[in-house]
């Protein structure tokens, strides 16, 4: 090796020597455990950081999206509202909506608020009247039954309700249900409440707790009767294909629709929501990315301490030969190989965690005792965790990237020392 050096610039950059150094540098010894501790400390931060920031990234997304499909899934991409003139060309309406490209289903319904009760109290509900074809087809309710059917569902003077709601009024299948609404019957002395009882004909499971728990589904003619709104329909929902084109769908509604019409979209409806869960990702994104950096400012530290108690034996590498490019790369490669690992080791816990997120929940509810996850709080049953390769790749560069510049200046250093001031004094 020594052969090697006395001729500058003879090996090329990242030889075999300089990887030997940087490996001798990465190991424990007696005089230098304290410069181990500070690299096994950096590992573990730059490995809990690309964790830590994985994890909470899945997370948001899985949030987003779930809570998108089951606001979507219950509520039309498309709402259309009459103006001037009330809907009792609904049936014809919805079918010119189909035909429109772009657009997948359109489903007539009258909605109402109600006060629902049953054998242990009452609480508020939204009572939704429609047709048993077009419950049938909505994904969200047709295809979440798990106590009843929905066949005959027009004839049978029932309801569908959510498993939360059984839960909460204890009722059973084939109970009833009472629902109580403040626009009845008008009299002399006044509108007087309607109050009816239904039975239950049908139960369902949305996995969304706050859908589960004020969701009364309704025969169309029977809501239409009971909301005073005979032949009529409040609006009528169109679910579509590209949920992210809904403006220019609605622009072609309005123009395909041959009456007055009032057209918003989910976008407009829920943008409050869905901006406040975007601004809460990106704060939550630079808040944790400050592990990252401590944890890189822990690098330059260890690092400069090596460079400090390496002082002889650079002197003596330059003596022999060795250019500062080669001891600027070994002390690149000893920084970096801190960052490169624990970046891996990150991303590996972060992937293996999120795809066992829900099982590593039910193990810490045992254990702890504790409700660890409240869906009636969070609105999910479940907590959902979706990794998207872009920001996890982005994530890993990133910490990559911090990892390598924080060696760059230690590095530059070491290379910059003097063989005779720091031969001086050994």
């Amino acid at each position: 090796m020594a052969a090697n050096l006395t001729l500058p610039g003879s090996t090329r950059p990242f030889a075999a020597f300089e990887w030997m150094l940087a490996r001798r540098y990465l190991g424990s010894r007696r005089k230098e455990t304290f410069i181990s501790v500070i690299s096994v400390i950096s590992f573990i931060g730059i490995m809990l950081g690309v964790t830590t920031l994985i994890i909470v990234m899945a997370v948001m997304n899985g949030f987003r999206t779930e809570l998108l499909d089951r606001i979507l899934g219950i509520n039309g991409h498309l709402v259309v509202q009459p103006v001037h003139s009330e809907l009792t060309d609904y049936d014809e309406v919805a079918k010119r909506l189909e035909t429109l490209e772009g657009i997948t289903i359109a489903l007539p319904l009258i909605e109402g608020e109600v006060l629902a009760s049953g054998g242990k109290g009452g609480n508020g509900a939204r009572v939704r009247g429609m047709r048993e074809n077009d419950l049938k087809r909505l994904p969200a309710v047709g295809d979440k039954i798990v106590e009843g059917t929905l066949d005959g569902f027009d004839d049978s003077e029932g309801v569908a309700i959510g498993v939360n709601m059984a839960a909460n009024l204890g009722l059973t299948l084939g109970d009833q249900i009472t629902l109580i609404t403040p626009d009845g019957n008008q009299t002399a002395f006044g509108v007087s409440p309607r109050v009816k009882a239904y039975p239950v004909t049908a139960i369902f499971k949305m996995g969304m707790s706050e859908y589960d728990n004020i969701f009364v589904f309704m025969p169309l003619q029977e809501a239409q009767l009971y909301f005073n709104h005979e032949d009529t329909v409040s609006v009528i929902e169109a679910f579509v294909e590209d949920p992210d084109a809904v403006e220019e769908l609605a622009r072609r509604v309005e123009e395909g629709i041959d009456r007055p019409i009032y057209v918003t979209n989910w976008q407009q409806r829920n943008t409050t929501f869905f901006q406040a869960l975007e601004v809460e990702r990106n704060v939550m994104f630079l808040i944790l990315t400050l592990i990252l950096l401590v944890a890189a400012l822990n690098i330059i530290s260890g690092l400069f301490m090596l460079v400090k108690d390496k002082g002889g034996d650079i002197a003596i590498l330059r003596t022999m030969g060795a250019t500062r490019g080669s001891v600027m790369r070994v002390f690149l490669i000893t920084g970096s190989s801190i960052g490169v690992f624990g970046t891996l080791a990150g991303f590996a816990l972060g992937v293996v965690f999120c795809q066992n997120i829900n099982s590593i929940k039910d193990l810490i509810t045992r254990l702890s005792g504790s409700q660890v996850w409240d869906p009636t709080v969070r609105f999910l049953s479940e907590i959902p965790a979706r990794l998207d390769v872009t920001e996890t790749s982005l994530v890993v560069l990133m910490a990559l990237g911090l990892s390598l510049l924080a060696t760059i200046f230690p590095a530059w250093r070491a290379a910059r020392l003097d063989p005779v001031e720091a031969l001086r004094y050994e």
